[in-house]
């Protein structure tokens, strides 16, 4: 029996190997207002083994499901980011936060292995791209969505794996002779003592911001990268539908004025970080300056960076070394090259 107009598969067989008319899942998708249809209609085709599952993905995608969670991945700095269904995809905007995280954590590397805290860290796309390109890191992450801890375990063990990390679900001890996994035995062959990738330990908790964090943190961080809701409530109404339906509304309302997750965050984050560790958070350029309020209101110093290519918002605290330091004297982090295009 020949394949039905609609069919994007030539073939007879509805499971057929064979390739898909690419014209006809891009006149569906753009049927279903997908206005970049010809790029996501080679994704999906990619993703597909079979006419049938291709089908399934094109009436996910038509029926207004983020390409992200239809595709099970998002790209962010590189790094295929793995998502499930009902967790907050990761903005391109917010690789920008990432570029400001890096330039603080390069300096504190000079001297030290920094620690890092991803705080509503979602799928772990933050705390994976920086574990990734400082050379040294201690990583914790957090997040009070199960599904979304699910995925951030699942995507620094991916970042990490290749003997560069150690994940854990919890409180653990950096091996200081030998690589998690040896034993005895391992030790006493020669090859035991030879160089090793950098160890880079993490672990991820399920919990409410600073409240599932080891107490041993406390005073120690050096990049607290905080990507918290900023939407205020009466305007999530107004986000597209791929993110008003898809995305956890835990991660998209800031309350009133947006900036309720933030108050908390910076309210405690001055107990967390080391002397000059930073807070990081992305908001919205209108809220900038209430940010930077809420911040100061935390005893930070603070400054503000912005990228009109993103069109990102990205507001720095810092716990300084000494009383007397205003914010205006807060040296600026080093520039961090551009990541190469893929």
């Amino acid at each position: 029996m020949p394949s039905s107009p609609s069919s994007p598969y030539s073939p007879s067989s509805p499971d057929s190997p064979d390739s898909p008319d690419r014209s006809a899942v891009v006149d569906r998708l753009r049927a279903a207002g997908c206005v970049f249809a010809e790029d996501e209609a080679e994704l999906l085709i990619a993703a597909a083994p079979t006419a049938t599952a291709l089908d399934a993905l094109i009436g996910r995608r038509a029926a207004g499901e983020p390409l992200e969670h239809v595709l099970g991945w998002a790209e962010f700095r590189g790094l295929r980011i793995t998502l499930e269904p009902g967790v907050f995809v990761p903005r391109r905007r917010t690789e920008f936060l990432v570029r400001q995280a890096l330039a603080l954590g390069h300096q504190a590397e000079e001297d030290r292995t920094p620690v890092v805290v991803d705080l509503c860290c979602g799928s772990g796309a933050v705390g994976a791209a920086l574990a990734v390109a400082l050379e040294r890191v201690e990583l914790h992450a957090a997040d009070v969505d199960p599904v979304a801890v699910r995925c951030a375990r699942r995507n620094l063990a991916a970042a990490l794996r290749n003997g560069r990390g150690s994940g854990t679900y919890g409180p653990y001890e950096v091996p200081e002779t030998y690589a998690p996994g040896d034993t005895y035995e391992a030790l006493k062959a020669p090859e035991a003592y030879a160089p090793r990738p950098p160890h880079k330990p993490y672990a991820v908790y399920e919990g409410d911001l600073y409240a599932p964090l080891p107490a041993t943190l406390r005073g120690r961080v050096d990049i607290l990268a905080a990507n918290v809701p900023y939407v205020p409530t009466d305007e999530v109404a107004l986000l597209p539908s791929e993110a008003r339906e898809h995305e956890p509304r835990t991660a998209l309302d800031g309350g009133a004025d947006g900036l309720d997750v933030l108050r908390r965050v910076a309210a405690e984050a001055a107990q967390w970080l080391a002397p000059g560790g930073c807070l990081l958070v992305e908001t919205s350029e209108r809220q900038a300056a209430e940010a930077v309020e809420v911040m100061r209101a935390g005893g930070l110093g603070v400054r503000v960076k912005r990228s009109e290519e993103l069109y990102a918002t990205v507001v720095i605290g810092a716990r300084l070394r000494s009383p007397d330091r205003s914010p205006e004297t807060m040296p600026e982090p080093e520039a961090v090259p551009e990541r190469p295009a893929e």
